[in-house]
């Protein structure tokens, strides 16, 4: 036998591999998993989507919040036991945990057999395969920035993420994504383009833009108006029917986007702007600028100029120093500015945090039941807002079967941010994923909505790529 031969048999062992990939936390978490999934199907590294025939299991981890790091660590050990029982050859773990913890991890559970950090992207083939498994990664912050040129394997369908950007340079206090994920570093406009160019042609119907801090796009490099110059880029070279951005931060926001929401429905109005509180004291604490009047001054400008505009936004409660009147601050701004979605967190205290000094004050369960307090008056809100929409045709897109009851296809308006807004349950007339369509709105509830298909706009493209995550 020759060595051409060896290292023939050698290659079809290893296109015999099936990965699966279990990708947690932030959409921007998920866009590094597509990007390893890429470079293992260009490795000839078959992809699978099915936890019961994957070979090798990638966990793409997420460090943000106790309950995130948790939520990995249980996703990990689940491999190991399939591992002990045979159902699964290797385990790799990557994303933010691996990128500050893999030390810890590789001690405390040593059947994990290699790790991937940020910076290592494109060696999760050699990982797979069996090629690094004495490897821990550089546990600093990363330093590199993909682009487009790099292999990318959709996990969505109908719509796919645009990271513009990596790392931050806020001083958030509850937050220690810095340290993980590194500066503030944006991709090149051009290069931005051409990732959206590829994407549209691979049958993405809405590009969402995303960021750590998606409004100080361009900043780094010079780029004046960064997001303002880059969203009409992206309008003026691209047929994609909608483009929208998440994660603005109010201190860099160009207001003169909302100019651009009104003048081209291509360009989503929605707004998704995470205040985190409205109590002057408390967003000092957290070394956030802004309070209540400030915040509000600037959704009044945004309606005004963009009457449509869907506001998204979230908060977090129990923060050291929120005491009653605080909170109470922050209800009452609530109550006051009707937002169209927001979510809630509980402050989770890390050590790693900038503000660990601050300790953890606030009961647990004080926490837990203002959490509901938010929830529970913002319920009422989003109900009254969902219920003028009744009766009015709008635009929309498939998402596909309803997973839950196949007989009902989901879709989305373009007020519903995908995986974190409610959906659009269509209950008469089918269309293909993917698909843009007009739907008449025929029930209101609290998160979801209701309709019927009235037209179907335009289809998808034939032989767009996507394969969806085990997790």
């Amino acid at each position: 036998m020759t060595g051409a031969d060896d290292k023939d048999r050698a290659h079809d062992r290893r296109s015999t591999i099936k990965v699966g990939m279990i990708s947690l936390g932030c959409a921007k978490n998920l866009v590094d998993g597509e990007v390893m999934l890429g470079h293992l199907e260009a490795g000839g590294i078959r992809v699978t989507a099915d936890a019961g025939e994957a070979d090798v299991v990638v966990v793409n981890t997420c460090g943000f919040v106790t309950d995130a790091k948790a939520e990995s660590i249980e996703s990990i050990l689940e491999i190991v036991e399939a591992k002990k029982a045979g159902r699964v050859r290797r385990l790799v773990v990557s994303g933010c945990m691996a990128q500050a913890y893999a030390s810890q991890l590789k001690n405390e559970i040593p059947e994990i057999d290699a790790f991937i950090g940020l910076d290592e992207l494109e060696s999760i083939a050699a990982a797979v395969r069996g090629e690094l498994d004495n490897h821990i990664p550089d546990q600093h912050g990363a330093v590199r920035l993909y682009d487009h040129t790099n292999p990318h394997l959709l996990s969505t369908s109908g719509y796919a993420y645009l990271k513009v950007a990596e790392g931050c340079g806020n001083p958030c206090s509850f937050c220690h994504i810095p340290a993980m994920r590194g500066d503030f570093r944006s991709r090149r406009l051009g290069d931005l383009v051409a990732e959206a160019r590829r994407l549209e042609a691979a049958g993405v119907r809405e590009l969402v833009l995303i960021a750590q801090d998606t409004t100080r796009y361009g900043e780094d490099l010079g780029i004046d108006r960064g997001l303002y110059r880059l969203v009409k880029a992206l309008l003026d070279e691209t047929d994609l029917p909608w483009i929208r951005f998440l994660y603005a931060y109010p201190a860099t926001l160009d207001e003169g986007l909302f100019e651009l929401m009104a003048a081209n429905d291509r360009f989503v109005s929605y707004l998704d702007i995470p205040l985190q509180h409205a109590n002057r004291k408390v967003l000092k604490a957290m070394r956030r600028g802004g309070d209540a009047r400030s915040y509000a001054a600037l959704i009044d400008r945004a309606r005004a100029m963009v009457p449509e505009i869907a506001l998204r936004t979230t908060f977090i409660v129990g923060f050291p120093g929120e005491e009653e009147p605080e909170f109470r601050e922050l209800m009452d701004f609530v109550e006051a500015t009707r937002f169209d979605h927001l979510g809630v967190f509980s402050y989770s205290w890390q050590e790693e945090n900038p503000g660990s000094e601050l300790g953890d004050p606030v009961p647990e369960e004080v926490k837990t039941e203002r959490r509901a307090r938010v929830l529970e008056q913002q319920q009422a809100v989003s109900l009254a807002t969902n219920r003028t929409l009744l009766g009015r045709t709008l635009p929309a897109m498939v998402v596909g079967p309803l997973a839950e009851m196949e007989l009902l296809t989901e879709g989305r308006l373009k007020r519903q941010a995908p995986e974190i807004d409610g959906r659009l349950l269509i209950n008469d007339g089918v269309a293909r994923p993917g698909s843009m369509i007009e739907v008449e709105i025929t029930e209101a509830h609290p998160y979801d909505l209701v309709g019927t298909l009235v037209r179907v706009l335009q289809e998808p493209a034939e032989g767009s790529r996507m394969l969806p995550v085990i997790g």
